[in-house]
């Protein structure tokens, strides 16, 4: 009943074997993700696609601010900025 035979002995070694291998492919995709990560550090930050600071310039009318560069009409008839 509990003795060996050789289907449980196969069987059990080769559970063992994808066991091994298992985790050694585990082991191989870690290292990659880490080499990616260390790698990535190495390069520094990716450049930012987000616009940088503007500079600012009061309305003589209203005395809002507004981006220098592109400055739209606020709406008042007298407003020097283009519409």
């Amino acid at each position: 009943m509990f003795g060996f035979s050789l289907q449980k002995l196969l069987f059990t070694i080769a559970v063992v074997v994808i066991v091994w291998y298992g985790f050694k492919l585990v082991g191989r995709i870690d290292k990659k993700r880490r080499a990616q990560v260390k790698g990535a550090k190495k390069r520094g930050p990716a450049p930012s696609s987000a616009p940088g600071a503007e500079d600012m310039v009061q309305c003589t009318t209203c005395g809002t601010y507004i981006a220098a560069k592109g400055a739209r009409s606020c709406g008042r008839s007298d407003c020097p900025y283009p519409g």
